[in-house]
Order: structure tokens, then sequence, then C-alpha cells
């Protein structure tokens, strides 16, 4: 992940601080010039980092008084002003069900403005919204027919023309059509440009003058390096820009620039881009978002996705397996599935504490989803009475092993591991047995029910010790904005 090995530095340079005996003046300012290095390496502007490292130093330096934490605060000082450097702290419009909102989408050529445009329409659209795309993209050749393939493949109406060159006109006219329409959220697509084209920036800001946007988007490539503040500013000083959504979050860049983008036009990150899919796409939080980056997870984003792969129909019906502690080979089966509509998994497993991006590679990603898939064509090959008894034994006749087998196109070793692994879960699910279930009997009710003792419980030994044991935990919790598990979890829109 884009900024993952910033994270990676930030966190090594509080945990160097951790390991030292004493906390003095001389430790702390190692450990800020580790992180300014790290912040700099990753293209954050030069002033930014200098007026980062200023504030953490105060903030630190008047705290430094006998009988307080100061490993607590330097790593609360420096969340805070990361957490700052993404959030403005400006509000940002948010589109209203059943009332007309036009969107402008604006962006450096190649930024993946076009396939943004449509993944911001196909989120609304998930939510009940009807949304619209109208390509006033008339510079580069193609524009309109990857939107054209973008919105029929999303299910999307759309507009634009293959022989209109005037940008204004058709922006114009799609606004007016899609209003007829009846269209709650128009999105309008514009040409790529940067600040050295003063007649394309012109030319911005008359289709702005002519469809009157509600919020200007500045669509900025994660990957663009020291340019980025220069390039946002220049965006910033032709159009209102109210707010930003950083794409190729999923590439290997430094993606500092990003940071500094968001300082440049005082807007709020919305959205991150998260691939070449249009389902690819996270909502953007600051909180949770700078937790990730430092290694210190993201539960309420964690249990939105549970809340989004697992159907509300199912959810009583599990948790009612969850508390009675008996897992099956069934159970397996429907929660891999669930783990693979969860999207990818280096992005599940940074939201779990102790875990970062880094940990899982892209290669290695992969071969774990392969092994998911692998082990559920197995249980294909298994009869409904296998796939509902808790009981192993069965699986101790050679003849039921190799039918499985035989079935699935694998051999005796591979069903082996696929029960072994079964093993495993089972016995991370018995020590849920007893989790008292809410009358509502869903997710989001059960977070209320689950604090850090049940996690404690669940959770890894080794990860366990990685957050620093039962009272890390805690305080992690508590950090994150809640001292239980409840409050972390956000309600769904």
């Amino acid at each position: 992940m884009v900024l993952a090995e910033l994270g990676g530095q930030i966190s090594h340079a509080l945990q160097k601080m951790t390991n030292v005996t004493v906390v003095d003046q001389k430790a702390i300012q190692e450990c800020l010039n580790e992180i300014t290095r790290a912040l700099l390496q990753a293209d954050v502007q030069f002033k930014l980092v200098m007026s980062m490292d200023a504030s953490v130093k105060k903030t630190v330096m008047d705290d430094l008084v006998a009988g307080h934490n100061k490993r607590r605060i330097m790593q609360q000082a420096v969340f805070n002003e990361l957490c700052n450097l993404l959030d403005p702290g400006k509000p940002v419009y948010v589109p209203k069900k059943g009332k007309k909102s036009v969107i402008m989408f604006v962006g450096l050529q190649g930024s993946g403005k076009t396939t943004t445009c449509t993944k911001y329409a196909f989120y609304y659209q998930k939510k009940g919204w009807k949304p619209a795309l109208v390509c006033a993209d008339t510079f580069r050749a193609g524009a309109f027919d990857q939107l054209k393939q973008n919105a029929t493949k999303a299910k999307i109406p759309f507009y634009g023309s293959y022989t209109e060159t005037d940008p204004v006109r058709i922006a114009q006219e799609g606004v007016e059509r899609f209003t007829k329409e009846n269209c709650d959220l128009i999105i309008v697509d514009t040409s790529g440009r940067h600040k050295q084209e003063a007649a394309l920036f012109e030319e911005m800001r008359q289709v702005s003058e002519a469809t009157k946007p509600d919020l200007v988007i500045f669509v900025m490539d994660s990957s663009i390096g020291q340019a980025a503040f220069d390039q946002a500013h220049a965006f910033k000083q032709s159009v209102p820009v109210g707010a930003v959504i950083i794409t190729k979050m999923d590439g290997h860049a430094k993606g500092g620039g990003a940071l500094s983008a968001v300082a440049a036009t005082k807007s709020p990150v919305i959205f991150l881009g998260t691939g070449e899919h249009v389902d690819e796409f996270e909502s953007f939080d600051v909180k949770p978002f700078v937790s990730r980056l430092l290694g210190m997870g993201d539960w309420s984003g964690f249990m939105d996705k549970i809340q989004d792969a697992v159907p509300m129909d199912q959810q009583p019906e599990l948790l009612q397996k969850l508390t009675e502690g008996s897992f099956t080979l069934r159970i397996m089966y429907e929660q891999f599935q669930n783990i693979l509509k969860m999207g990818p998994l280096n992005q599940v497993f940074s939201m779990i504490p102790g875990f970062s991006a880094e940990l899982m590679p892209k290669g290695r990603e992969k071969e774990s989803q392969a092994r998911i898939k692998k082990f559920m064509i197995m249980m294909d090959s298994m009869t409904n009475k296998e796939l509902d008894s808790t009981n192993l034994k069965l699986f101790s006749e050679a003849s039921r092993i190799n039918r499985v087998a035989r079935g699935s196109g694998h051999s005796i070793k591979e069903v082996h591991e696929m029960l072994e692994e079964y093993k495993r879960l089972a016995k991370i699910w018995s020590k849920m047995k007893g989790l008292k279930i809410p009358k509502k009997g869903d997710m989001s009710a059960m977070a209320r029910n689950m604090n850090a003792q049940h996690m404690s419980k669940v959770l890894p030994p080794q990860m366990l010790k990685q957050i620093g044991g039962l009272g890390g935990l805690q305080s992690l919790m508590k950090q994150m904005g809640s001292k239980d598990f409840s409050s972390m979890y956000r309600d769904k829109q």
C-alpha cells in the first residue's frame, strides 16, 4: 500500500523510543529526527515537515514533567499531527438523497479521474442514489469511450458527444438532461490539465461557471511526489476545490505528495482509490487511516467490512452459532466466502491491530486468496453430513479423504492441510462461546457487547503481545475514540 513504508518507518522510530530506558530530550530528538527523515523521503513538502516537527516538539516538551508517560505523549502527538495534516477541519459537502447535486471532478492528466467518477457514482448508487455521468473531456482521445464503457458496466446513465468539441456546452446539456430525468447525483468529468496550461484552466473555470457544481473534487494520483503541492495549489486558485480523492493507493509509490496536496487545497480527503475495479474504493476517515498507517489497526473499518460481507438476514444465525461455539466445515466455507467478499486481504489485515499492509506483500496476498479458494473446492466435494458435522473422527476413514482428494483434483496431503486449518479456526471459534447475544441480533448490536476482554481471548497471543497485552488493547480502543469495541462501530448510512 502507498504510504505503508512511511507508516512502517514512523512506527519503527516510536518503537525504538519505547525500548529506551530513560526518555530524555536526547531520545525525543532522535525519534523526531527519524520521523522527519521518513516524511522527507516520502516526498512530503519540506515546509509541512518542519511545521509538524516544531508542533510535536512543543507538545512533548510542554508535557515533559515527572510522572507523565513520555512515550505515550510522543505517540499521541505524532498521531494528532498526522491527523491534522490530513484533515484541515473544513466541513465537506455531502450529497442528499432525492435532492439534485452536481459534482465536478478536476485533476492532472493520468490521475485516474474518469475511473474515479464511475467509482464515486457506483458507491452512491449502492446506497440508493440515482447517479449519472457527463463526459466533458473533449481534449483526450478515447475519454468518452472509456466513460461509456465504465458506466455501462456499472449500469449508470451517461452523456457525452463524439462530434461536439465545446466541453462547456456538453456539460450544460448533460446536467440539464439528467435534471429532467430526476437524477440526484450528476457527476461531470473534465479534461486532465496541469498548471502550465493556462487555456485548459480557463476552460475548467468556464465549465464550473456553467454547471454551478455543489462540490469540486480534486483527483490526486498518490505517486505524484514533490510537485503535488504546487499543482494542487494552482487548481485551488482556479476553482473552489472542496474535497480530495487520492487514487492508486494500491501501488508502491512513496505517497507523501498526497499529504502535501491536502495541505495545499485545505480540503479534506473523502475517498481513496485502492485498485482498478469499480468496487475498489474506500470512504476515507482520518483517525482510522492514520491508525492503520502506524500499524495500530482500524476496528471500525473492519466491522464495516464484515457488515458489508455478511448479509443482514444471515447475521442472527451466525451470531447464534458463534455463542454456541459449534464450528462446522460448512460455517468455515461460508466465512471463506465472506472473506473473499471483503476485498484485498492486505487491506483487511491492515485494519487489525499489530498488523500492517507491509506484512502481506502483493504476491503473498494472491497466494492466500488462492489457498482459500483451493480449500473451498475441496469442501465442494464433501457430503452434507461431512460439512455439518463437528466430529473430525469422520475423516479418520481413509476412503473419505481419498474421495474428497479425487473429487476436487487435489492431493491427500492438501486435504489434510485443509482439515488442520479447520481445527485451528474451530479452536478460535470456541473461545467466543458464551458471548451474550443482544436481542437485535446483528453485527452492530454484538459490537456493543464486545469489549477488550472479549477481544483479548480471540486475538492470537503474538498479536496481543505486539499491542501491549490487555492494557495496550484497552488504550488502543480508547485512542481510537472509545473505551470499548462498540462505539468504534460506525452505523451504516
